[in-house]
């Protein structure tokens, strides 16, 4: 069901300065809770410091809370976190990437804690020595220090209730005992994704459209493991187990669809309706392994670090597509007659041997040389099954056809980089560097049902220098300014290069490509810093052949009747530029009583991509052109306001507004959200009530006319309105260390599953 709705992942995650798709890009690990009285907000380096080691917003709150309340940061869909100006948001912890896939994100990130946070640091122009794709930015989490053997954890209980009513809870533990440490995390929740739609497309003489609804049940277990042990003084050895199951069984997507023609004066001509039914039994395993070294090779932070990793995915996904007719003809009411059905079998299993080599080398004179490189070898096996079934007008099965296709994607990434980075002086400092990236890639496509083509190679290899550059200068103490440029690329999802069709209605479907290529990101960026609480940052990013879904539609006929099909295909669509400006400001005001931050900024958008065929088929539309340009503006500002003396009470106002732009798929309209919470601070209790988008006003709509006369239009509600009831109780020794986040070797990887 995840798929089969592709708008839903290409839109929910728009917020203006990013226009990605959600799902396949952020990150997350698990987090204990913070204490914060204070708010700092400066620059450093390549990075914006955000210091929340006091600050109200933080004790009571989730992870994911305490993120979308940061600043650079916002949340539109609250599901994806997005930094100004960047595609996607990848979280680490103390400076290592997070070993968890990407679908287990949210879930895990909404039920911790965050009471152990020291500050959180943004970096939006990541250097050469990250492995990052696109314009992709870091949050880096950074953790207090805690120094004394013990046991200490906290437990989390939540309840939510938007159109259903979803729960959560969690258990997390921290043990040390002399040099060894051990930490661990369990989640388990369940909850019903629902949303509506509204899909219109065609032309002035016929239109087609889609009403109805998605009901997306979901249980999820999951956690982590994590062994630390001090070899030495200067060498640890850790082990990591991350685990996350989900299971979505009864999925259900409900549509009644009209086709109207229309005579060339524009009155109506006739009308016809059936209903899509939609019935999807889905499942999936992510388990990783990591063992990880590191050594502290002097005294001034030198270090080694090596990992090796395994990443086992497993998913397995059933539906039945059920298209229905009215029993009367003309009648409309009655819609129980089968005209059409298709049962589509899509199991994808993947996994992912890794190794990563870091080294760190500082000298006395301010001077730091990072070296390393990087191996993945990754194997996705997608054994896809149609079968379609076709009715007479009597509901008599009068035609079978299968449609088998075993496509097996085998990529192997070998990755270098060297940085430099020099501290010329109190005021300026430096950093210099490349990445090197070698994939090569095989992918075969078993298809009886081709007999010309029966066993289809598609063989990939390509080499990337990717450069960087950065300066930072601090005119005096007041006065800060940086600059950065990076390049990058993204790959696609390896569920973007399996060759399967997944189909909404009988003339509504979206087509993934194996042909699909990597993208090429570059990113500029100019920073001012006043005070240490106001910043304008002017950014500029060039994408070049985006991965993206293209909607082409075109005339077919059945049954001497002429219909509009319209088909939503991945591919590579041109190119892009998106030039942004934002001002923003952190302070405290009436002695701590209001803590806020507020951004505004404009983005301007430049489209150039034409589509007509659909690579995979080679099957011809429309003519599809995206060449508009775009300005929209962005206005977000997070406010919490400290109710007693004992700082005890806490009232938040959250609010966005995010101006109409042009994306891939059209012309998005604007959306806002007003989000409003109250908190109680009680002993080690924390008692919160959230209510999002008070207004109901968080609802994508997207537009887009063709100078063709072919229209498509997009209204999708994920009910955002809700109200969510959470009790986090912390207990233990609070001053026992934190076990070391160790960054996974299959990190890099686990961003491209499902």
């Amino acid at each position: 069901m995840k798929k089969i709705i592709i708008l839903a992942a290409a839109i929910s995650g728009i917020a203006v300065f990013a226009q990605e798709k959600k799902s396949d890009t952020v990150k997350a690990n698990t987090i204990e809770g913070i204490t914060l009285t204070k708010q700092v907000f400066k620059k450093q380096s390549d990075r914006f410091v955000y210091d929340v080691a006091a600050s109200p917003v933080a004790k009571g709150n989730t992870t994911f809370d305490l993120l979308k309340q940061t600043p650079l940061l916002s949340s539109t869909d609250d599901k994806t976190l997005k930094i100004a100006g960047k595609n996607n948001a990848l979280i680490y912890i103390n400076g290592r990437k997070t070993n968890m896939d990407a679908e287990s994100l949210v879930q895990l990130l909404k039920s911790t804690p965050a009471e152990n946070i020291q500050k959180i640091e943004v970096i939006t122009v990541p250097g050469s020595e990250y492995q990052v794709e696109s314009s992709d930015g870091i949050i880096n989490i950074v953790m207090k220090k805690k120094m004394s053997d013990g046991l200490n954890g906290n437990m989390r209980m939540s309840n939510m209730q938007n159109k259903y009513n979803g729960s959560s809870a969690s258990l997390s533990l921290n043990y040390r005992k002399d040099k060894l440490g051990i930490s661990g995390n369990i989640f388990a929740g369940e909850n019903i994704q629902a949303q509506s739609y509204v899909l219109r497309n065609g032309t002035n003489l016929i239109s087609n459209e889609s009403v109805g609804d998605i009901n997306d049940p979901n249980k999820n277990l999951g956690g982590y493991l994590n062994f630390d042990y001090q070899l030495t003084d200067n060498s640890n050895l850790a082990l990591t187990w991350n685990s996350w199951y989900n299971k979505s069984n009864d999925s259900t997507v409900d549509l009644l669809n009209t086709l109207r023609n229309y005579n060339t004066d524009g009155s109506l001509k006739s009308t016809e309706q059936n209903k899509s039914q939609n019935r999807e039994d889905a499942h999936y395993y992510n388990n990783s392994l990591n063992l990880n070294y590191e050594l502290k090779t002097d005294s001034l932070g030198s270090k080694l670090n090596v990992n090796a990793a395994y990443l086992n995915y497993r998913r397995f996904q059933f539906s039945d597509n059920r298209t229905l007719v009215s029993v009367v003809p003309e009648t409309f009411t009655d819609f129980s007659l089968l005209r059409q059905q298709i049962t589509q079998d899509i199991p994808q299993v993947i996994n992912n041997f890794s190794g990563t080599v870091d080294y760190i080398q500082k000298f006395k004179n301010d001077f730091t040389v990072s070296l390393g490189g990087n191996f993945n070898k990754t194997k996705t096996d997608n054994d896809t099954k149609n079968y379609s079934y076709s009715y007479n007008g009597s509901g008599v099965l009068i035609a079978t056809k299968t449609d088998f296709n075993h496509f097996i994607y085998d990529e192997s990434i070998y990755g270098v980089y060297l940085t430099l980075e020099k501290k010329f002086s109190d005021q300026l400092s430096g950093k210099v560097g490349a990445r090197y990236e070698i994939t090569k890639s095989l992918g075969t496509s078993d298809n009886p049902q081709n007999t010309v083509a029966q066993y289809q190679e598609i063989e990939r290899n390509y080499n990337n220098l990717l450069p960087y550059l950065s300066f930072n200068y601090s005119i005096n103490d007041k006065n800060n300014i940086s600059y950065a440029f990076s390049s990058r690329m993204r790959r696609p999802s390896f569920w973007e290069l399996n060759p399967v069709k997944n189909i909404l209605t009988q003339d509504n479907y979206t087509q993934n490509n194996p042909f699909v290529k990597s993208s090429s990101t570059y990113n500029q960026e100019l920073t001012y810093m006043l005070k240490s609480s106001y910043f304008l940052i002017l950014n500029h990013s060039y994408f070049k052949d985006i991965i993206t879904q293209v909607p082409l539609q075109r005339e077919i006929i059945r049954d001497g009747v002429a219909y509009r099909q319209l088909a939503y295909i991945r591919t590579n669509f041109g190119d892009k530029q998106e030039m942004s400006a934002m001002l923003g400001m952190q302070k405290t005001f009436f002695k701590q009583y209001l803590t806020t931050n507020f951004n505004i900024g404009v983005q301007h958008n430049i489209n150039n991509g034409t589509l007509n065929t659909d690579p995979t088929t080679g099957q011809v539309f429309d003519t599809y052109i995206n060449k508009t340009k775009s300005t929209s503006m962005v206005i977000q500002t997070n406010n919490t306001i400290r109710l007693d003396k004992k700082k005890t009470w806490f009232l938040g106002v959250n609010y966005f507004y995010v101006d109409k732009q042009q994306i891939e798929l059209g012309m998005l309209k604007n959306l806002m959200s007003l989000d409003l919470s109250i908190k109680k601070n009680w002993n080690d209790w924390t008692f919160s009530l959230n209510v999002t988008d008070v207004l109901k006003t968080n609802i994508v709509e997207i537009e887009d006319y063709q100078s063709s006369g072919n229209y498509n239009y997009v209204k999708n509600d994920q009910f955002r309105r809700g109200m969510t009831f959470s009790m986090v109780y912390n207990f233990g020794n609070q001053k026992v260390k934190k076990v070391r986040d160790i960054e996974g070797a299959s990190d890099a990887i686990k961003s491209r599953t499902r």
